[in-house]
């Protein structure tokens, strides 16, 4: 796989993780649902840090985390281009390049979307508002709206800790973003193999 087909792959899922978030952002207020299965939700919510919801404390937090992913796209895509140059297997070209399409898609949130929408408390935000938007540059909030509730329902009470409480699986909203770097990893865990073969055939030569 060359660079520029990788190339082609993110910017393709940038365009469709981008065009869902302004979707949700122009056409829901937050906390708004669609249910379109029992087991699946269109649910519009923000995360305002990092993955399942954890937060940086302090009051520089959030620009600290919007920092380092800056930092971390830049190094994984001179990870994707040194693989090309390379020629690195396709299934390594493919996971990198969905791990940068997903990591991009949501700086892009932390980045812009504090200034280019208002707030979505109560109310549908507004592209470019007059009034300005909701925060500062790289304080901006990533946009959720995949929401899989698969199984909903009290747990039986002999279960350690949790048992007799109310359970969803699988609680995590999230959105396209976070799909391609989870489908990225997932790829390299499990065609670990394929996608680093030269040093498989090393480690066999030892």
């Amino acid at each position: 796989m060359s660079l520029k087909k990788a190339s082609w792959l993110i910017l393709v899922i940038l365009i469709i993780d981008q065009i869902s978030k302004f979707y949700i952002k122009t056409n829901f207020a937050l906390g708004d649902e669609i249910k379109v299965f029992d087991w699946f939700r269109i649910l519009f919510v923000e995360n305002e840090g990092m993955a399942w919801g954890a937060k940086i404390p302090g009051q520089y937090g959030k620009l600290f985390l919007t920092l380092f992913r800056l930092v971390a796209i830049v190094g994984i895509g001179y990870w994707l281009w040194d693989s090309a140059r390379k020629n690195g297997s396709k299934i390594l070209l493919i996971s990198i390049a969905l791990i940068f399409a997903g990591a991009f898609g949501n700086i892009i949130d932390s980045v812009f979307y504090g200034i280019i929408f208002n707030d979505s408390h109560n109310q549908i935000a507004t592209f470019l508002p007059d009034a300005g938007g909701y925060g500062t540059l790289f304080h901006g909030k990533v946009v959720d709206m995949l929401y899989f509730p698969l199984w909903s329902g009290y747990l039986p009470e002999w279960i350690p800790f949790w048992g007799g409480n109310y359970f969803t699986f699988f609680e995590p909203v999230f959105n396209i973003a976070d799909s391609a770097i989870t489908i990225g990893v997932i790829l390299l865990l499990f065609f670990n193999k394929q996608a680093f073969p030269q040093e498989e055939e090393k480690e066999a030569k030892k």
